[in-house]
Parts: structure tokens; sequence; C-alpha cells
């Protein structure tokens, strides 16, 4: 019942002394069936001792809101690792899920395989500090980066070549699935493309795969998240530890290839009408994305002029998102959400009030970490192969333990 029906369906404030016992009211009776309903109480008395409660927004849902903002303050900022080189012999294998309770996520993160891969994501920030996604990249660029540029330039004109459906609902046009039918169709051959010619590395098609095709949304439930997002960090490590992405690449792999990804996933979101994969709502930072927050924030640390409340200024928006990555965030969500930017974007206006680019984007590896690589309903759906390796227990009496969500078994 609106504010309003209430206080009209209340009876009027007594002018007795407050010592007056008051009257109870004439019970309400329901229009349809004529019953008693539950009748609203006279509104308080305020009073300078007793004053009415601070106004709290309806949009301001508690259960959505960040849980463990202390914890990710205290915790101590991801550093740069460098990828450790799969070496001969290749033992390739069909990746899949591992992760079941907080315990694996533990386990997960004290692993080799967890350093190591958040220890990428925050090489690739560090590798683009000052950069601008205009800034001259090596050219031609090197073979595996030209080749993941070429997929995702494919990918992008199916798009073109699979319109979108007459649909009624907000979200999940279902032509998506048809295009996300075509890349599973054709990701082998995508894949083995990246490789060079009659290469011992082609095997591992097999194993990248996966995570290709987790990397553009769920075609079943047409959404995506920042999981999906995490597994095409995923396929970039792999491609690492393959030797195929040097470190001396990461700028180009950051400024050209993640940001055609972004391109795309923009152009997928708004043309299928993906649904967000398990957003916060109006308590994220973005309904699909958290990687161009990480690697945008890393671009304008120590830039002369433009702060983290230069958010705010339209000029700035529109003369430099192209430029740099957490600038165009913020002028897409201004796109596609309406309203006051505070109310719809808690999270970005709070942050925009932090004195410079580089506590945000430590803030921002902080907290990807804490409200992404661990979360279980996140990281339940990440794959383990034999590039990415599922932690390995030494029990006890020495026998190898491969633990397997609730299952284990003994070598």
């Amino acid at each position: 019942m609106a504010d309003s029906d209430r206080s009209a369906a209340s009876p009027p404030v007594s002018s007795s002394s407050a010592t007056d016992t008051p009257s109870p009211s004439p019970p309400m009776l329901c229009a349809a069936c004529a019953g008693a309903t539950a009748s609203w109480s006279s509104p308080p008395q305020w009073s300078d001792s007793s004053p009415p409660p601070a106004y709290r927004p309806i949009r301001a849902p508690a259960i959505n809101a960040p849980t463990a903002t202390a914890s990710i303050v205290l915790a101590p900022v991801p550093q740069p690792l460098p990828v450790p080189p799969a070496e001969p012999p290749y033992r390739f294998e069909i990746p899949s899920k591992r992760i079941s309770s907080p315990d694996d996520i533990r386990r997960f993160h004290s692993s080799e395989t967890g350093r190591h891969f958040v220890g990428f994501v925050a090489a690739l920030s560090r590798s683009v500090r000052g950069r601008k996604l205009s800034d001259p990249v090596p050219s031609p660029l090197p073979t595996p980066l030209s080749g993941l540029l070429s997929v995702l330039h494919t990918l992008a004109r199916w798009i073109d070549e699979i319109p979108p459906l007459p649909h009624a609902s907000r979200y999940g046009n279902p032509a998506y699935r048809s295009w996300h039918a075509r890349l599973t169709d054709e990701g082998h051959g995508l894949v083995v493309a990246l490789f060079p010619p009659s290469d011992e590395l082609h095997p591992a098609a097999d194993e990248l795969l996966p995570y290709l095709l987790d990397s553009f949304g769920n075609a079943y439930r047409i959404d995506y998240g920042t999981g999906h997002e995490t597994n095409f960090a995923a396929f970039l490590y792999c491609l690492a530890r393959l030797g195929l992405i040097k470190e001396d690449d990461y700028p180009a792999l950051v400024l050209r290839v993640f940001a055609t990804y972004l391109d795309l996933m923009r152009r997928l979101q708004i043309t299928y009408s993906l649904e967000p994969a398990g957003s916060h709502g109006v308590w994220g930072l973005d309904d699909y994305h958290f990687l161009p927050f990480i690697f945008g924030s890393a671009q304008l640390i120590d830039h002369k002029y433009m702060k983290p409340k230069s958010i705010h200024n339209q000029d700035i928006l529109d003369n430099f998102s192209n430029d740099y990555m957490y600038l165009g965030c913020v002028a897409f969500v201004k796109k596609v959400k309406k309203g006051v930017f505070a109310e719809h974007s808690p999270m970005l206006d709070d942050i925009s009030g932090v004195p410079n680019w580089s506590k945000v984007n430590s803030g921002m590896l902080k907290m990807y970490k804490a409200e992404v690589l661990e979360k279980v309903p996140i990281m339940q759906h990440f794959l383990f192969g034999w590039l990415i390796k599922w932690y390995v227990h030494i029990h006890p009496f020495g026998m190898v333990v491969y633990k397997m969500s609730s299952l284990s078994f003994h070598l």
C-alpha cells in the first residue's frame, strides 16, 4: 500500500494529552470480500527529543550491498606475477568444473594456480599504466594477437548475419542461441587457427575451446556476467602458458584485444538483450563487466588533469571515453541506465571520491578477487584442466588426492 493510502486509511490523530489512552481504531473492511483487514496505527508524534528516522531511499536493498567491505580494504593488493610456462610432455584434457564450496575457493586461492591467475590479471593491469587506447603498439601485431583480433571480428560479423528476432520480453532474444550455436560449431577451427601450422600445440584446442565458448555468455539462459568475462581472461592465460602470448605483448593484449572483446560484448548485450548473470543490481560496478574498470583505472594513473571525480564531467566523458576504458565504462552505464547517477550506480559514485587513480586501481584489484574470484556462485562455473590445474593435495600417507567437488579418489 502506498504511503498516501496509509495516511488516508489511518484514523485522525487525537488532540488529547499523551497520557490519555487512545481509543481503538474501527476495523477496516475489504472492498472485495467485506472481511476485516489489518489496520494501520496512527503516525507517531515526532518531537525534538524523538526526531523522525533518517530517510532511507527505497532503492537501497541491503541484500545486494557488498558484505565484505572491511575485509576487502584490509586485504593485500594482488601483485603481478609471471605466467609459468607449460612444459612438455603436454597432457591436455577437457576442462571441467571443480569448485562447489567456500573450502574449494580457499584451496584455489592458496594454490599456485590461483596465485598466478590473479597475478596475470594484475600484470595486465600494470602493463597499461598511463597508456591510452589510441597509443601505438607494435606493428604488425604478433601473430597470436592478430589471430585473436581476427576471431573477435569474425564473431562480430556473425551478429550482422544473425539479426535479433521479434521478441516481447525485455531480456533474452532467442536469436542469441543461433549465434552461440554457430560459435560452438566453428569454435574449434577458430582456436586451431591461433596456433602455428603443423604445431605440436594443436591438441590444446580441445582444452581451450570450452573457455572460448564460455567467454561470451550462456546460450541456455541468454545471459552474461563477470564469470564469463573471467573465462575470457582464463582463455588468454592459457595462451600465455603455451607461450603464444609473451609479457611484452600485454599492453597490446589489453589495448587492442581486450578492448575489441569489450566492444563485441556490448554489441551482443544490446543486440540480443543479454540478461545480467548474477548482477548486484544497484550495488554493482556494472551489470556485466569488472575487468575494464581494473584496466581503465590503471590507464589513468598519474594523469595530470583527470581525477576519479572527473567521471561526473560530461564533457570529459564525451571527449575521452574512447581513449580510457574506465571513462568508456561510465559513459556506457550512463547511456543504458536512466536517472540520477548516484542512485543507479552508488558504488561508482562512491569510488569517484577516492583521491587518486592508483588507489582506485588497487581497490579494484582487491575487489575483483573478493567479489568475483572468491564467490562460489561465480566460480562454480570456472573450468580446470591441465593448463589451469585444480589443486593437488598430498595425503599424509603419501597418496595423491585429487579433490573433485565433494568426491575424492586416490592414486
